[in-house]
């Protein structure tokens, strides 16, 4: 029996370790989203977004609720944009309070903020600078998607 289990935990070492290997090798990916959320569990909350930013990439805020179709079908394609494009960060922030069903506009995020619609996207530099809020930041987002190929190039 000691010789069996002595096999089974060589074995065991045996698995881990090539798992280990093949895993920093690059050979094997884990399944981690390149959007972060940035307030799990604390929806609707307020929030200071400084320590989110990301150090040397542009990020993107995405302010978003639960119950705005259109945030939930661009929470996909956003996905896609930070696989493809790595020198972007994307932080989605919840403005849902957790017993608030539909849009919370009056959560104290939204009123933070001074949320009018969503998605509300704000942008900033590599440097921790606001560059761009609102439609404005709608459109550099428009114009990432269609430079990663997620959406289709508008005739301007």
């Amino acid at each position: 029996m000691k010789g069996a289990m002595r096999s089974l935990s060589k074995f065991i070492w045996i698995i881990c370790g090539a798992l280990f290997w093949t895993i920093l090798a690059g050979g094997c990916q884990l399944s981690a989203s390149p959007v972060k959320e940035g307030n799990p569990g604390r929806g609707g909350e307020t929030l200071d977004i400084k320590p989110l930013l990301s150090q040397g990439r542009t990020t993107i805020f995405d302010f978003y609720s639960p119950y705005c179709q259109p945030c939930m079908k661009m929470a996909p394609i956003l996905e896609k944009l930070a696989a493809r494009m790595p020198e972007i960060a994307i932080v989605k922030l919840n403005i849902n309070r957790p017993q608030v069903r539909g849009i919370d506009w009056r959560s104290p995020l939204s009123l933070q903020y001074r949320l009018k619609s969503v998605p509300h996207f704000m942008i900033f530099n590599p440097h921790g600078e606001l560059v761009a809020e609102g439609p404005e930041a709608q459109g550099m987002v428009k114009d990432w998607l269609q430079k990663a190929g997620l959406i289709p190039q508008s005739g301007r």
